[in-house]
């Protein structure tokens, strides 16, 4: 939907016309009078399509909102936010992808006409290099270029792009043999070079998911992968000024008495200088960057007829004021410890540097609501527009209406903006019920007369009342005080996909046939002259087995549900044979169990719910976000059971905030709409607080009455809430298991809500079967659950999985760093600074104290609470109820938080010793924060100069992975599932999935689920095949163990022709020319496709032929045996019997002729 038509009706208006004329002729001008999103209509009208347009706001909410209604009014032209950066250039952290792709996105864009940059006073302070230097290291690649590859890999380091074995993220390229995978930070896909000899002889775009190619291209442009290039200059004597200023600075902290923090800034540089001198960039090199370049700003990037828009000067230069004054104070703090060298405050830029480039650009417009003038601003024209803004109407409609009515009447042209085509119909039609013709339209463009009344979707954040033009604009939070949240849509959705390709060497495998065992890498054998690949497993004691990579299905990574290495099996024992016994066993009770409650329960009776009623659709619109595709179908599937005669029994999965709060909700309203009472029963005290402020928030237009049961509740409060429900009075409750006391009767009880089921104990378990006897059950589980589960209990268990991430988050901004007390204390500070809240995780309950004194001294003004489990329960449940009503700052506390806290206030986490704690427990945790539309912040610490453990290292490499884009965050989640499905099964299941790992436990449960339900089907046994030919993957063609893995899975799948043919297909495009080797590995695949499809039990070779066994009972005439034998004339022979055999001579015939040979003869058997 487009607002396009809106700038092209208010650039007509004479007031806007004077105002661009000014413009054009050099002329500076203040424009008074406009706010919110006039300021938007402004910058639009203003921006020239042949022209690029930079639009300066005081701050970084003012920027974004402005970039967002700019791209709902000019949805054809590029608008872009230039981000600060969030840390100091000397943070050691992993790098923000999502920050560095939205930066170099605004570099590349920021010379194309037409592009409009939205930048706050903070981000442009920060030094770039020189743009000549940045667009001079840019580089262009067509079809014929030449590329010299030890030079290109030389120029692609020197740009910031790291080497990796396979291509899954942005700054990443491999190269293989002649194939150059990159993906530029500012290319929606990565490409693929293929070269012959070193002439570019194709260009394609791949997939990341599926690393095939899937369009052809004529040119590629590759961006350097970071802003700031260390290219150019002396290096030598670069390191010598950046020793002799270290060795002043250490002088200068000697003769202050501070020895540990000038020995530590001396070794801290000479281990930087050491990585400086290997010439890549590593986390904190930013600090260098005023010794290898004078300071430069994104404005030096803007072309010089660019027209630039300072919203509030006065305000811009006191935002700036702040911020230098913050930055000086913290670098301050950084060289009394010994962390930085003085040069680095140069990468700041004063205001007096900052101003005279905004001044010296022709084309300028200051814009303020009132008359701020500063002095640098000289004596600009000045403006005042006649534009104001519209009344807040908080749903008084008839207020609203009558505005309209009074607005035709003076013929204005009237705009009204709401979020949806839905929401719009609904506003035309009552306005209808008043006799105000209104029409609804996708687009405004031509549509906006004198005295018309036009309703559209779109984002605008305020409207505008503007008496000069008569043109009104009301937007839907004018109207009704609120808006419908769009989601956002997070650039990266490539995410790395944990496959068993991430197998590594030393992780748990169950091998189908031995048990459990240890890989120990992809190995090549020679074997009676030939050569294979084998997987090396290791056992029990010494042994060992050699598993070919034909059988590589018959292996699966070992996935228990403890952090605790599993027990490897004995080679040969009988002791896996009687384990798995056990485990089959107890999968055909569970599954008899299951079959038998779904029985039951289809068999009972409940009650009917009728279907929606036009009050249902009124209350699911008036919800302020929009669902995702999961969320929808969640809903549905819950209200298909309420209305069906049985009772509902659903599960209900998905992460923390993805939305099953608003499911359950739906399903309360429909209960209630039909008469009916609704249960919550929550784990928690304070998640019974929190789940009654939501639905007090959705219920509040109807007569729905809520009643909480909880401690909290006084015995009078609790008195009325039981007499209400016995009465029917109360129409849901929601309560802790106070609401299983036999106290607790109901007049009418139809649905029960159970959040986190497996947070109640066995008796309040068995209390809740009591009560929901018969009636509707809706259970909610924020732990995520495996796919693979999910199908093995399809048809035996009721489930909904809300797997969509609410994208209308902001993505979390995860730093892993080595603590520091200025950066934690700056990011506390930044936080405390909009009212937010911080969760501060100290895992040890010894020592909290001190760590509570430490905080206080950092931020004296912070209002600290600690929480841990081994306080007195009332009080912890009002500690945590007083940080969530906002009376505490941080909350000093243990992973008690991991679980069933919901504070949208709080967006910023640190975690003190972060390696000390599994990956899915950070993940978790990480989920604490950013449920809002606000960005949040983690700080995943670890301590300075710390000797870590092996073990925590690997947490660490892992942590640092812990990125949208890494492995480290599909690792997380994997182990959450297994928790998830731990949860599921029960905790009598714990120790089966333990002793043969979950993936086999849920192949056993699915196969025994199936035969129960006789939907077994026969499976044909692999034909065994031993050809004795070279077939493998050499070094020379796949060099990463991971992707040969994959590759082996994928071959070990194959199935039909076809499946072989795209294998062959995938190998050339990935790694380029099969070698011999790997040709015949495929022919290999091909002929085992055709085998099992004849019914050949196995191949093997005899001296000089190949002999095809047929399992016993396949039976065919004896004519197809003669006539095979005819048409190869002697070099097939055939001998009956109960297994018939078929012999192909070979003799004189390379390895590949043979086996195009015998898949000729096998295809004659078909």
């Amino acid at each position: 939907m487009s607002l396009h038509g809106l700038v092209d009706l208010i650039s007509q208006s004479r007031e806007f016309q004077a105002i661009r004329e000014k413009t054009a002729r050099h002329e500076k001008q203040l424009i008074l009078g406009l706010s919110g999103s006039q300021r938007s209509l402004m910058t639009a009208v203003m921006a020239d399509p042949q022209i690029v347009t930079m639009f300066i706001g005081y701050n970084q909410h003012q920027v974004e909102t402005i970039a967002q209604d700019l791209t709902n009014l000019l949805p054809d032209r590029p608008v872009l936010v230039f981000n600060p950066h969030e840390l100091l250039p000397h943070e050691e952290a992993v790098i923000d992808w999502e920050l560095r792709k939205s930066r170099l996105d605004v570099l590349k864009q920021i010379r194309e006409p037409g592009s409009i940059i939205c930048a706050s006073v903070q981000a442009l302070s920060e030094a770039l290099i020189d743009p000549r230097l940045f667009y001079q290291h840019t580089l262009t690649i067509d079809i014929n270029s030449r590329i010299d590859l030890e030079q290109f890999t030389g120029e692609l380091l020197k740009l910031g792009y790291e080497r990796v074995d396979m291509v899954e993220s942005y700054g990443q390229f491999s190269i293989r043999g002649g194939i150059i995978d990159i993906y530029s930070f500012t290319e929606e896909h990565p490409v693929r070079i293929e070269l012959f000899d070193d002439e570019v002889d194709s260009i394609r775009i791949f997939a990341i998911e599926d690393q095939l190619s899937v369009e052809k291209v004529e040119q590629v442009v590759i961006f350097p992968a970071r802003e700031r290039l260390f290219i150019g200059g002396d290096l030598e004597q670069i390191k010598e000024r950046i020793w002799q200023d270290a060795q002043e600075q250490s002088d200068k902290l000697l003769k202050a008495g501070r020895g540990e923090a000038a020995d530590n800034l001396l070794s801290k540089t000479a281990h930087n200088l050491e990585l400086l001198e290997s010439k890549n960039y590593y986390p904190g090199v930013d600090q260098y960057l005023p010794y290898f370049s004078q300071a430069y700003t994104l404005l030096d990037y803007l072309p010089s007829e660019s027209l630039i828009i300072v919203s509030e000067p006065a305000r811009i230069k006191e935002h700036h004021k702040i911020y230098l004054q913050e930055i000086g104070e913290t670098i301050s703090g950084l060289l009394a410890n010994g962390r930085v060298l003085p040069k680095m405050v140069e990468i700041f830029v004063e205001w007096t540097d900052l101003w005279k480039q905004i001044h010296s650009h022709d084309y300028s417009l200051y814009l303020s609501v009132l008359d701020k003038r500063i002095p640098e601003m000289g004596t600009p024209a000045v403006h005042l527009m006649s534009t104001k803004s519209p009344e807040h109407y908080q749903a008084d409609l008839e207020g609203f209406v009558k505005k309209i009515q009074q607005s035709r009447k003076q013929y204005y042209r009237i705009l009204l903006v709401v979020s949806t085509e839905e929401r719009g119909h609904k506003l035309v039609d009552f306005l209808k019920e008043y006799d105000v013709p209104a029409q609804y339209v996708d687009n405004v463009e031509n549509k906006l007369k004198v005295g018309n009344c036009i309703v559209t979707t779109g984002s605008l954040e305020t409207g505008m009342d503007y008496p000069g033009y008569k043109l009104l604009i009301i937007t839907e939070l004018e109207i009704y005080g609120r808006r419908r949240a769009k989601r956002r849509v997070n650039r990266t959705d490539k995410q790395v996909r944990l496959t068993e390709a991430d197998l590594k060497v030393g992780d748990y495998v169950v091998h189908v046939n031995h048990g459990i065992g240890q890989y120990l890498g992809i190995e090549t054998l020679e074997v009676q002259g030939t050569h294979k690949d084998y997987l090396l497993i290791r056992f029990a004691g010494k042994d060992r087995l050699y598993v070919p990579t034909d059988q590589i299905g018959l292996l699966q990574r070992y996935v228990g549900l403890s952090e605790q290495p599993p027990k490897l099996s004995k080679l040969g024992g009988a002791e896996w044979v009687r384990v798995k016994n056990r485990v089959k066993e107890s999968v055909q009770d569970l599954a008899e169990g299951l079959i038998k409650l779904y029985a039951e329960r289809e068999a009972s009776e409940g009650f009917q719910f009728p279907e929606d009623t036009p009050w249902q659709a009124e209350f699911e619109d008036a919800f302020p976000y929009e669902e995702t595709p999961d969320q929808l179908r969640a809903i549905e599937e819950v209200k298909k059971d309420m209305e069906k005669p049985r009772p509902m029994d659903r599960l209900l999965c998905g992460d923390v905030g993805y939305g099953k709060t608003e499911v359950a909700i739906r399903a309360c309203f429909k209960a209630v709409n039909a008469g009916k009472q609704a249960a919550v029963l929550v784990p928690t005290t304070i998640l019974a607080q929190q789940h009654y402020r939501t639905f007090a928030e959705r219920f509040e237009d109807y007569p729905i009455k809520i009643g909480v049961l909880s401690r909290f509740q006084s015995a009078a409060e609790q008195k009325q809430v039981i007499k209400g429900l016995k009465d029917g009075t109360v129409d849901i409750v929601i309560g802790t298991h106070r609401l299983l006391s036999k106290d607790v009767t109901y007049h009418d009880l139809g649905l029960v809500i159970v959040d986190e089921e497996q947070r109640f104990g066995v008796a309040q378990k068995e209390k809740l079967k009591e009560i929901a006897k018969n009636v509707d059950v809706l259970t909610l589980s924020a732990t995520p659950i495996p796919r693979t589960l999910h199908m093995a209990l399809v048809g035996v268990r009721d489930m909904s999985l809300i797997e969509t991430p609410p994208e209308e988050r902001f993505p979390i901004r995860t730093y892993v760093m080595e603590w520091d007390d200025q950066t934690i204390a700056q990011a506390i500070k930044r936080e405390l600074g909009r009212q937010g809240q911080v969760y501060f995780v100290y895992n040890r309950v010894r020592g909290i104290d001190s760590m509570y004194q430490r905080l206080q001294n950092l931020v004296p003004d912070a209002r600290i609470a600690i929480a841990h489990g081994q306080m007195d329960e009332n009080r912890l449940e009002r500690v945590m109820l007083d940080f969530y009503n906002g009376e505490y700052d941080i909350l000093l506390c243990t992973t008690i938080i991991e679980t069933g806290m919901d504070i949208s206030n709080v967006n910023t986490l640190v975690i003190y010793d972060a390696d000390h704690l599994g990956l899915a427990q950070l993940y978790q945790l990480r989920g604490r924060v950013g449920r809002t539309n606000r960005v949040a912040y983690a700080y995943f610490t670890y301590r300075k100069d710390k000797i870590l453990t092996e073990d925590a290292e690997k947490r660490l490499q892992a942590l640092k992975e812990f990125s949208e884009l890494g492995s480290g965050i599909k690792i997380a989640m994997r182990d959450l599932e297994i928790r998830g499905a731990g949860n599921i099964l029960g905790p009598e299941q714990h120790g089966f999935i333990t002793s043969v790992g979950f993936e086999l436990y849920c192949k056993l449960l699915d196969e025994a689920i199936q035969k129960l339900k006789g939907e077994v089907e026969q499976e044909v046994p692999d034909p065994v095949l031993d050809l004795q030919v070279d077939a493998y993957i050499g070094d020379d063609y796949v060099s990463d163990p991971k992707q040969k893995v994959e590759l082996y899975k994928k071959l070990a799948a194959v199935r039909t022709l076809q499946d072989a043919d795209e294998l062959e297909a995938e190998l050339e495009d990935r790694f380029g020319d099969l070698p011999d080797a790997v040709r015949n590995l495929v022919l290999v695949t091909r002929i085992k496709v055709l085998a099992r499809s004849v019914g050949a039990a196995s191949i093997f070779r005899e001296k000089n032929m190949f002999v095809i066994r047929s399992l016993p009972g396949i039976v065919r005439e004896k004519e197809k045996y003669t006539a095979l034998v005819q048409r190869f004339r002697g070099q097939v022979g055939y001998a009956p019997g109960r297994s018939p055999q078929i012999k192909v001579k070979i003799e004189g015939l390379s390895d590949y002729e043979a086996l195009l040979l015998l898949q000729k003869v096998i295809q004659g058997l078909e």
